[in-house]
């Protein structure tokens, strides 16, 4: 049971009301993390525009999905495991590569590379080596496109964290065990 009271979207107001409309709109459900989010619409804000804002980069959708689910992984937290993994399979991502993704593993050269760093900054609070960097550079990122990385972990670890600490109820199916 969460730690925190869902705002539903027949109780809410103002701002926190107006997002929850959106979500409902752009997704046809609201998450739960977005329902224990909107107790501070400010939370909410911040998050719907900090994930709004890196969609529009240059990282590819499933490449974002693919550090989210390295990031949970890492964190071990299930409630974004179920979601990325939902999601992932909606862009019909592969079962073998979701769950290499969450093993900071992938059989793409280009993407192998990005997934290691996401867990390597997790496990290592941010103390890469230049050597870790110069993995990202030789598969032909700039610096530009690390940034991206980088805030999309930041991004994963914000809702992990949230996650966890309220202990979100999953409204998504479970995901597999990483044991098969």
């Amino acid at each position: 049971m969460a730690r925190m009271t869902p705002v539903n979207l027949e109780s809410a107001t103002g701002s926190a009301k107006t997002m929850l409309e959106n979500v409902q709109k752009h997704l046809g459900v609201i998450p739960n993390m977005m329902t224990l989010m909107a107790q501070s619409p400010l939370v909410l804000e911040c998050y719907m525009n900090f994930n709004g804002a890196l969609s529009k980069g240059s990282l590819k959708p499933t490449v974002r999905e693919q550090i989210a689910l390295a990031v949970a992984e890492a964190n071990e937290c299930e409630y974004c495991l179920a979601a990325h993994t939902a999601i992932s399979k909606m862009m019909k991502m592969d079962d073998a590569v979701i769950l290499a993704a969450r093993r900071g593993e992938a059989s793409d050269p280009k993407i192998a590379p990005v997934l290691n760093f996401a867990r390597l900054v997790v496990q290592h609070r941010g103390r890469v080596s230049e050597a870790d960097i110069a993995k990202l550079v030789d598969a032909g990122f700039d610096e530009a496109q690390i940034a991206e990385i980088i805030a999309n972990i930041a991004l994963a670890v914000f809702t992990n964290y949230f996650n966890v600490v309220a202990q979100t109820d999953c409204d998504f199916p479970a995901a597999p065990s990483l044991v098969q």
